[in-house]
Parts: C-alpha cells; sequence; structure tokens
C-alpha cells in the first residue's frame, strides 16, 4: 500500500507525516483512558462508544466544552505540555458534574502552527491523564496544523465531553432551603481562569516566570501551572450517600458569578468569608497586582474550586465521605432566604 505524503503540502507548511507520528506516540496514552463501552480505537472517523444504560430508568445525556484558555502561554514558555491537557478535561467535566452527571466520553482539539509529534503526544498524555483522573475515556480528537495563520511555537486546545445521568437524579436547585450548608472544595491554585489578569499582574515573559517564591515553596512559573483538580470520582461517590442540592463549578467570574449558578429564586449564599481557606497564590496576586478584594473573588477561585450545598443535617457525614475519597472540604456558609446572589460577610 502506498505512504500517504504530500510534498506540495509540505512545502505549504503542513506536514502530514508528521500527523502521524503523532497519533503512534499518542496511541499509548489514549489505551490508558480505555473503559468498558469503547469500541474500536483512535484512528476512525468518529469515536464509537456503546451505552450501557443499566441502572437508569430515563438516560439523559449531558454535555460540555472549553478550552484552557491564556494558561496556554505559560506551558509555552516552560516548555512544558504534558499538563494543560489535564486543565482541559478539568474544565469540561467539573462544568457537567454540576447536573450529577458522569463523563464518559472526551475528545480534544488541538490548532497548532507547526505540528511537532513530541509536543502534541506530551499535549495527549496530560488529556489522557485527566480522563483517567475523570473515569472516561478519551476517543477521539483532532489535531489542526495553521501555517501562516499562527507561529511554529503556537498551539490551542480544547475540548468535549459528554456524560450521562438518570433523569430523577438531574441535581434540582429548587430543593435547595434556608439553612442548607455551602461546602467548599479545595482547589490546586489559579486552575485555568483568570490568566490574562495573572500575566498582567506579573512578568512572565521575563524575569518573573522562574521567581522563587517562598509562600509558594516554589518558582511562580510552575505553581501557575498546576493543573486544574477534577473532582469527578469523590462527588459522584458522594451523590450515592449524601443529598446534595446544588453543585457549582468556580471558574472564570469567581464567587460572585458561578455560585448564584445553582441557587433558585429567592435563595441567597451567604459565605463567610473569614472561613475561606485562600491560597497563598491569590494573596500574591492581589498584593503585586493591587487588586481589590471584590474583584479577586470575583475572578478567582481564591481556593475553591467547587462549592456542594447540602442539607445541615448531613453536612458533617459529607465532609467525612469527600475527606475519605481524598478531597478536602469544609464548611463556608449556608444558604439564607433573599434575592438570588452571593454575600460575602
Amino acid at each position: 500500500m502506498e505512504k500517504s505524503f504530500s510534498e506540495s503540502y509540505a512545502q505549504a507548511g503542513v506536514d502530514i507525516t508528521a500527523g502521524y507520528q503523532a497519533v503512534e506516540l499518542m496511541r499509548e496514552h489514549v489505551n490508558r483512558t480505555m473503559i468498558p463501552g469503547v469500541l474500536g480505537g483512535i484512528g476512525g472517523f468518529g469515536g464509537l462508544f456503546e451505552l450501557d444504560l443499566t441502572g437508569m430508568s430515563h438516560p439523559v445525556l449531558v454535555s460540555g466544552t472549553d478550552g484552557v484558555g491564556t494558561k496556554i502561554r505559560l506551558a509555552q514558555l516552560l516548555d512544558k505540555h504534558d499538563t494543560v491537557g489535564i486543565d482541559c478535561v478539568a474544565m469540561c467535566v467539573n462544568d457537567i458534574l454540576a447536573s450529577g452527571a458522569k463523563p464518559l466520553i472526551f475528545l480534544d482539539y488541538i490548532a497548532c502552527g507547526q505540528n511537532v509529534p513530541q509536543r502534541i503526544a506530551a499535549i495527549v498524555a496530560g488529556v489522557a491523564e485527566g480522563c483517567v483522573q475523570a473515569g472516561c475515556a478519551l476517543v477521539g480528537g483532532e489535531t489542526a496544523e495553521h501555517p501562516g495563520l499562527m507561529a511554529p511555537e503556537d498551539y490551542d486546545l480544547a475540548g468535549f465531553t459528554v456524560g450521562a445521568v438518570d433523569k430523577a437524579s438531574i441535581l434540582d436547585t429548587n430543593r435547595t432551603e434556608p439553612g442548607d450548608v455551602i461546602l467548599a472544595l479545595s482547589s490546586t491554585g489559579v486552575h485555568s481562569n483568570g490568566f490574562s489578569l495573572v500575566r498582567k499582574v506579573f512578568d512572565l515573559e521575563g524575569k518573573d516566570l522562574h521567581r522563587y517564591v517562598p509562600e509558594l515553596g516554589g518558582e511562580l512559573g510552575e505553581s501557575l501551572l498546576t493543573p486544574t483538580k477534577i473532582y469527578v470520582k469523590p462527588v459522584l461517590k458522594l451523590m450515592e450517600r449524601v443529598e446534595v442540592h446544588g453543585v457549582s463549578h468556580i471558574t472564570g467570574g469567581g464567587f460572585y458569578e458561578n455560585i448564584p449558578r445553582c441557587l433558585p429564586q429567592g435563595r441567597r449564599a451567604r459565605i463567610r468569608q473569614d472561613a475561606v481557606r485562600i491560597l497563598p497564590i491569590f494573596d500574591l496576586i492581589a498584593r503585586e497586582g493591587n487588586i481589590p478584594e471584590r474583584d479577586m473573588f470575583n475572578t478567582y477561585n481564591m481556593g475553591v474550586g467547587m462549592v456542594l450545598v447540602v442539607p445541615a443535617a448531613q453536612a458533617d457525614k459529607a465532609v467525612e465521605l469527600l475527606r475519605a475519597e481524598g478531597q478536602e472540604a469544609y464548611p463556608i456558609g449556608e444558604i439564607v432566604a433573599g434575592e438570588k446572589g452571593v454575600e460575602l460577610c
């Protein structure tokens, strides 16, 4: 069989053979994500997944898509590309978790100025690790070279997930009542939001990238690159044993934008600010950027990557179960009657 190669296309900036090499390099990483239901492997025109709906009387598919944003620039500056894929998966699966859904499949899309197979494979290795952490399968993806549109070293990464939930188990925010407890699930850092402001505060293109910061216990760039926490497995296990009234993934927009998304009308989240365990990286951003406190809570997760709303009588049990699964959790407030929104007090 004649091998695929186009000299003319290569002269235009697209190397087909590099794409094939990248696929071979990423194959071992993709194989790590295989779960029951996956049919075939990578390389086809579509990813195949056989749904096992045992135990679901009325299954509902839940989908989500997102990217990594300008955090990509930090990976490029550090020439470290094996963690942004975790961010990409996290941003998608944590979102559909807020509906009570279990992620089943994931697909990625990488746009690059030049296909460097080792770099593409490193990116996909991170995607695969994120899928393993979330318990879903990487069933396909796309790598597209954009010569002339993107510089050779540039790339962008986005992803898409599909999960399932029984209709009766979809989180119903209308069950939220005054007195319900708001639990914070700790984050690993900035996650993957607010990096345009991060890059405005710090000189990451120069002296700040490798600056050692004592309170961070390492270099600034490496600390900022820490991947987003994936909450899927501990939260899904919790939902089997505790009544959860609401879940919010704290992404761009911070507390003020995201927490109200799990509240019904007539319910308000009252957060005790002194209960929030703010991570040192956020104190550093606020101090060096002279950023007002409200703007910080309206931009970043501040150390809280996800919040859960649970009945007060089950709050202690929820904390214990989450900690048993390796996820730090603690109460930061309660639900009160009032205009839908958030108040920090």
